[in-house]
C-alpha cells in the first residue's frame, strides 16, 4: 500500500509538470470556451498518461531491482 501511494504521488507530480508545460508553452490562452475545454482535455490526457506511465516505470524499477 505504501508503494502504491508513493508511486501515485510521483506520477501525479510528473503529470502536474507535464500539464503545466503543455498549457504554458503549447496551448496558449484560448479565445473561446470550446478551445479552453479542448486544451484542458488534451493536457489532461497527456499528463494523465505520462504520470501513470512514469509511476509504473518507477514501480517496475523498484520491484525488479
Amino acid at each position: 500500500m505504501k508503494e502504491s501511494i508513493k508511486n501515485g504521488i510521483i506520477g501525479s507530480l510528473i503529470g502536474l509538470v507535464m500539464s503545466f508545460v503543455i498549457n504554458y508553452f503549447l496551448l496558449p490562452l484560448p479565445e473561446t470556451v470550446f478551445a479552453n475545454a479542448l486544451g484542458n482535455g488534451i493536457s489532461g490526457l497527456i499528463s494523465g498518461f505520462m504520470g501513470g506511465f512514469m509511476g509504473l516505470l518507477f514501480y517496475l524499477k523498484k520491484v525488479q531491482g
